[in-house]
This record gives structure tokens, C-alpha cells and sequence, in this order.
């Protein structure tokens, strides 16, 4: 292959390959030698030291979005690791079909009236509370360590009808006083188990 074209090929698999494998990479050293010909077998035990250079992604795309999706997740894992073993299988596919979805679609339109730099120093809390306790997840900014949206689970019991969980949100723009519902799961007549139980 003429030197160029060699070139110009290492580049391009670079890029699309977003720096796993970067023009010094031992995968041409292993089809190529100096002058552009395929290695003998010979050659392949040459003991090497490489050097693996990196790409970091963000400075190429916008990676604005990673608290979107990261959200999306998130929201998902700390609410199982909330209901925990006793009350998870019984409420999953209705949270799944039902909650789920309206949680992320909160996220998504609350997050999306925030201004970029705001964005980055967003994070979630880990730490769901236990007993009946209602927090399931915040997302905060980490720079002032204030809340911009709770997302709460409340166990409420109606007479005559049994207990069901209330799932809703609070925001910080009307101080968290307004309960915005995102819907309902029955339980049973029952009381049920503790959260993280």
C-alpha cells in the first residue's frame, strides 16, 4: 500500500472506531511492516512495548444527553432496589408498564427547561429511603448539593378498598410544595411489607 493511503486508512479507523483502535495500535503493527508489506511470521515475535491512546468521546460529540439516559436508568435501578424483594415481583409489571414510563417522561420534560451547563452537574441519589419513608430518588445539582426534582412513592390506605402506592414527583421551582401524581399501584386489603425489605 502506498504510505498515504495507509495513512489515510489507520485515520478513518480510528474515528469510526472512536479511538479503540488508534493509528499506532497493534493490530498494524501486526499486518504491516515498515515499508507497507504484510509481517512475516518471524517478525511476530519481536518483543514490543505499545502505546494505546485514547479518545475521549466528549471532545468530538455532545454528550449532553449521557444525564438523560443515565437518569433513565437510574430511576429504573433505586426504584427495585426501593421496593426491594418482598414487594418487587409483585408490583414489577405494572410499575414497568404504568409508572416507569410517566417517570421518564418527567425527567425528560423537566430536564429539557434547564440550560446545558446546568445539565452537567446534575447526578442522582443512591439512596433510597427504607421503613415507609417516601423517597425513591432525587436528581441534585452537585455543584450546590440542591435538589431539582424528588421523585416519592407514598403507601396510602383507603377504607374499604386496601392499600395501594401513590407514585409522584415534587420540583424545585414551586419549592416542592406541588404532588404531581404519575399514578397508582393496588396492593391488597393487606399492609404491606416495609420498603428495602
Amino acid at each position: 500500500m502506498k504510505n498515504w493511503w495507509q495513512k489515510s486508512l489507520m485515520i478513518a479507523v480510528a474515528v469510526l472506531t472512536l479511538g479503540a483502535i488508534s493509528p499506532n495500535h497493534l493490530i498494524w503493527e501486526s499486518l504491516l511492516d515498515e515499508k507497507g508489506q504484510p509481517k512475516s511470521h518471524a517478525a511476530e515475535s519481536d518483543n514490543k512495548q505499545y502505546i494505546y491512546d485514547w479518545v475521549d468521546q466528549s471532545e468530538f460529540y455532545d454528550t449532553s444527553d449521557s444525564i438523560l439516559t443515565t437518569a433513565h436508568q437510574s430511576a429504573e435501578e433505586q426504584s427495585y432496589l426501593k421496593f426491594g424483594s418482598r414487594i418487587g415481583p409483585v408490583i414489577q409489571d405494572e410499575f414497568q408498564t404504568m409508572i416507569l414510563p410517566n417517570i421518564q417522561r418527567a425527567i425528560d420534560v423537566h430536564l429539557a427547561s434547564l440550560d446545558d451547563s446546568k445539565l452537567k452537574s446534575l447526578a442522582i441519589s443512591e439512596k433510597p429511603s427504607g421503613d415507609y419513608a417516601e423517597k425513591i430518588f432525587h436528581i441534585y445539582d452537585t455543584e450546590t448539593n440542591i435538589d431539582e426534582i424528588r421523585f416519592h412513592v407514598r403507601t396510602e390506605k383507603k377504607p374499604k378498598i386496601g392499600y395501594s402506592f401513590n407514585f409522584h414527583y415534587h420540583v424545585a421551582n414551586d419549592d416542592f410544595q406541588k404532588h404531581i401524581t404519575l399514578g397508582d399501584i393496588y396492593w391488597s386489603k393487606n399492609t404491606p411489607p416495609k420498603w428495602l425489605s
